[in-house]
């Protein structure tokens, strides 16, 4: 199964990088090929299971708008969170690490069939999405 890694470093403080991923409705602004995500009740936590939907376009491998869940494997507040894509069979667990007061790396790993269209750039541009996103920590 491939295993692919990116880093890369947020204009934003960790604090305000873990509460923006700490909350699930902002899933789909940062992850590639999810559109939309419903939580269960718990939340953000261990063993949490989300309903996660597509995107509303159909591409070679899946129809439009498919559904999948979401098992939440891990949570350590500011520091890592794990996730699997149970449909995708794709793993992944995203650390993060403080530079400075304004700064975060994050160091993002996802395992998954190769079948399934995962590339080796997928965690650059979930990173990506996510460093367009957080940019509290920017000089004015």
């Amino acid at each position: 199964m491939p295993r692919y890694v990116a880093d890369r470093t947020l204009l934003a403080p960790i604090e305000d990088v873990w509460a923006f991923l700490a909350d699930p409705y902002n899933l789909g602004d940062w992850w590639p090929g999810v559109s939309g995500v419903e939580p269960d009740r718990r939340g953000f936590v261990p063993g949490a299971r989300w309903r996660v939907v597509g995107p509303n376009q159909p591409s070679y491998l899946r129809k439009p708008q498919m559904t999948g869940t979401l098992l939440v494997l891990d949570v350590v507040p500011q520091e890592r969170l794990a996730f699997q894509l149970t449909g995708d069979r794709i793993d992944a667990q995203l650390t993060l690490r403080a530079l400075d007061e304004k700064r975060t790396e994050v160091s993002l790993l996802v395992d998954g069939p190769f079948l399934i269209g995962l590339r080796r750039r997928f965690p650059a541009q979930a990173l990506a999405r996510l460093h367009a996103l957080l940019r509290t920590g920017e000089e004015s």
